[in-house]
């Protein structure tokens, strides 16, 4: 796929979940370092920073595309000409794309071992770090049963229904606004995370943070499984992140509501006193740990957009 076909892809949702969008933001560079045909340090570098900016517009609050990006074009002031720049960049993207996909198997790991037998397990939204502690547990040999929610307006909980049942675990699928009614037969909560701030709160799929509620009140354990690349260093240096607004029309026609303003905001935030803790593939830290995490693994400089 082109640079073009994959921004696309990633601001139509046709590729969906931060673990994705991750991998593809990188895969981008590399496309776009192996179509170069000139031999112009200058103007190679000048394409780099256009394309990073192009692709960040696609998803501003997705943390996990700006990580990505920046991972791929990180080092590449080693590169003395075209070709090792090029070198560079396709190297680091690969090797950001096998670590993300290594993450996700070791949080499935210790995901698992947060779920007994006989547990009844309720996730939101698409979430493959998520899903991996659930179906890891399911291969243990456990007996667990999970619960997803529709997600509405995009209904990425289809597409985890569809892969928990591939996966032989028994799943039930239930509306958004049903959680309440299911949240005290329900044992552990496990959600994804687009973005992960320097407090501790999580930023994912609107309605996140009304089951983190919901869990509390029910004293239902919520855990946030999330790789240490959705962590967000600008927070650290006071940085709002930025709630996406899509189109109402995934709602629906506001010409058959005369009248009536719509509002369609993909993700809220969850405080940091509603989540028992966040599984990365470093290990499960407390949500205030999260400073530590975005220090050790980007310091404290942030990458500017003049980079």
């Amino acid at each position: 796929m082109s640079v073009e076909e994959i921004a696309e892809g990633i601001k139509s949702m046709k590729i969906r979940g931060a673990g994705k969008i991750a991998r593809a933001g990188a895969q981008a560079m590399k496309e776009y370092a192996l179509s170069y045909k000139g031999n112009d340090v200058e103007d190679f570098r000048n394409g780099i920073m256009k394309t990073r900016k192009y692709l960040l517009s696609t998803r501003p609050t997705a943390v996990s595309l700006r990580n990505a990006v920046t991972a791929s074009i990180k080092n590449i002031s080693n590169g003395k000409n075209v070709d090792e720049i090029r070198e560079i960049i396709v190297s680091s993207a690969d090797e950001f794309i096998k670590n993300s996909e290594k993450a996700v198997e070791i949080i499935g790991k210790i995901a698992s071992k947060r779920i007994k037998s006989g547990y009844s397990v309720l996730t939101h939204c698409n979430s493959s770090a998520a899903l991996a502690g659930i179906i890891q547990a399911h291969k243990e040999g456990k007996k667990i049963q999970a619960f997803c929610t529709e997600s509405r307006p995009w209904q990425q909980g289809f597409i985890t229904a569809r892969e928990l049942a591939a996966a032989g675990v028994p799943v039930t699928l239930i509306v958004d606004s049903a959680v309440r009614h299911f949240i005290d037969d329900i044992d552990v909560v496990f959600v994804g995370a687009d973005t992960i701030c320097s407090n501790g709160a999580v930023i994912n799929k609107i309605g996140t943070s009304q089951i983190a509620l919901c869990a509390h009140e029910a004293r239902t354990p919520f855990y946030v499984c999330g790789e240490t690349y959705k962590f967000s260093q600008q927070t650290l240096s006071g940085e709002l992140v930025e709630i996406e607004e899509r189109d109402v029309s995934e709602i629906a026609n506001p010409k058959d509501f005369p009248g009536v303003k719509f509002a369609n905001p993909v993700f809220d935030a969850t405080r940091p006193e509603y989540i028992d803790g966040i599984i990365t593939e470093i290990g499960l830290i407390p949500p205030h740990a999260a400073f530590d995490v975005i220090v050790k693994q980007f310091g404290y400089a942030t990458f500017s957009e003049e980079e």
